[in-house]
């Protein structure tokens, strides 16, 4: 049943002011405008106030007053994901975590730090590069750690060092009662009762709020390399990647980029790429043989498929350039072509049936004369489909495309998204892809948010 929600009275913004402050709270255009849409294609839907709150009491606070009076809270960290994770589709209130964004502890003997969930991820990486240490998930924006949690955000390096859920020791919530309470331990080994902290880590904010985290730290390799490798076809350049991977090889990031985004990223960074199938390596050691080592094996391997350029680059600088032109390739495909909006695909597969989902996708662009673009963090199994549309027209004709690529990889053991979340735009995915897992997550749902104020609308088809 679809909760009943209560309207933003000018009596609760009174009392809402009275918990934060009339300096922490807004109903202005312009702030609702401004957290009514993400960066995904999905229509913006404004809120009704948005809160800064600057403490995990004020957070509570406020939950326990849009629990007694049934009013929606969607959390708001930067805005950067794509799914429509964080749109107040119901309306009520968007609390932004962006003012509590403290470094609250850096535990260098332990590789871990503590931080409130609305410091950016590459903030929280120059602090932390002071002490030679990373916090390894990397989305490419600065994105928010909190919105990382939320939506269980992974990236270029998580075939070496894995998503966000697994590079997370401990939380605070508040539950949508009001409630605070922790989960998980700052100890690795944790084996007491349920795992509730990954049960909220990916929930999209949608069965607590986190107010603070304890994150898994890595120190800064003493010795890196960047390579690329350009081949003829998508083919030959998806075999490459499932070789390195079965190498014995721990690439700390492995990307595929098809011709035209490879074309691309070169004409905007200056990177002298060939307008071919592509791929981006990185390799991290402690000793520069067994780097050398390394990279020497995987020239061999691409060059044994067939590789028609090879190239690799010690140089911070030229890696720098490299990573910041992949990091941008979004933005990078927005510029070229002004006039349309991007929607974007994200799924993901076993590797073994990397090279199986992306000929199948190359089949369906072709059949259905769709303009698309690849781009993928190939090492697990992950790609992106960019469907550049101008009109209504364009974008029914690559939501087609898009469920047919879903089905595909749900049917070669996959998953509808990989690290976008399911928020919108992958709702509909939802019980074909867990079937009555569905109805064990909707009773979780209802035993924690009885009154569905928790970013309603969310995961759930509707």
């Amino acid at each position: 049943m679809q909760p009943v929600f209560q309207a933003v009275t000018p009596a609760i913004i009174n009392q809402l002011t009275a918990i934060i402050g009339a300096e922490q709270i807004s109903a202005t255009q312009a702030d609702l405008d401004q957290h009514a849409h993400d960066q995904g294609f999905y229509p913006a839907h404004a809120a009704e106030v948005v809160v800064w709150p600057t403490t995990v009491a004020q957070v509570s606070q406020l939950l326990a007053l849009a629990n007694t009076q049934h009013i929606p809270v969607t959390a708001w960290g930067a805005g950067t994901s794509i799914e429509a994770n964080p749109i107040p589709i119901h309306g009520g209130i968007v609390l932004s975590l962006q003012r509590m964004d403290a470094i609250i502890a850096i535990h260098a003997d332990d590789f871990q730090v503590t931080v409130q969930p609305g410091i950016g991820y590459k903030d929280l990486n120059a602090r932390l590069a002071r002490g030679g240490l990373f916090f390894a998930p990397d989305p490419g924006a600065n994105a928010s750690i909190g919105g990382m949690l939320a939506n269980n955000a992974a990236g270029i390096r998580t075939v070496r060092y894995g998503a966000t859920k697994d590079n997370v020791l401990r939380m605070q919530v508040v539950l949508a009662d009001g409630r605070v309470t922790y989960v998980g331990s700052r100890s690795v080994k944790q084996s007491s009762g349920y795992d509730l902290l990954h049960l909220l880590v990916g929930s999209e904010g949608t069965l607590a709020i986190i107010t603070e985290a304890t994150l898994r730290l890595f120190p800064i390799a003493a010795h890196i390399s960047a390579a690329v490798a350009a081949f003829e076809t998508v083919a030959a350049a998806i075999e490459a990647v499932v070789a390195v991977r079965s190498s014995g090889l721990e690439p700390s990031a492995l990307e595929f980029l098809d011709a035209g985004f490879a074309q691309m990223l070169s004409d905007s960074a200056q990177l002298g790429l060939l307008p071919k199938p592509t791929l981006f390596m990185e390799f991290q050691a402690a000793h520069v043989q067994t780097l050398t080592h390394g990279i020497e094996t995987v020239r061999e391997i691409c060059q044994s498929l067939g590789a028609l350029d090879f190239s690799a680059t010690t140089s911070a600088v030229e890696r720098k350039r490299l990573w910041q032109a992949r990091n941008h390739a979004y933005e990078i495909l927005v510029r070229t072509y002004p006039n349309k909006r991007m929607f974007t695909n994200d799924v993901a597969v076993p590797i073994s049936s990397y090279p199986a989902l992306i000929a199948f996708i190359q089949g369906e662009l072709a059949r259905n004369d769709v303009l698309a673009f690849l781009l993928g963090h190939a090492g697990d199994g992950n790609i992106h489909v960019l469907f550049p549309c101008a009109d209504d027209a364009e974008y029914a004709a690559g939501q087609a495309v898009n469920a047919d690529i879903v089905r595909k990889a749900l049917e070669l053991g996959g998953t509808a998204t990989g690290e976008h979340g399911v928020g919108l735009g992958k709702a509909r995915f939802m019980a074909l892809e867990h079937g009555v897992g569905l109805e064990v997550m909707r009773s979780v749902k209802q035993a924690l948010d009885p009154h569905g104020i928790l970013n309603p609308g969310k995961i759930f088809p509707s």
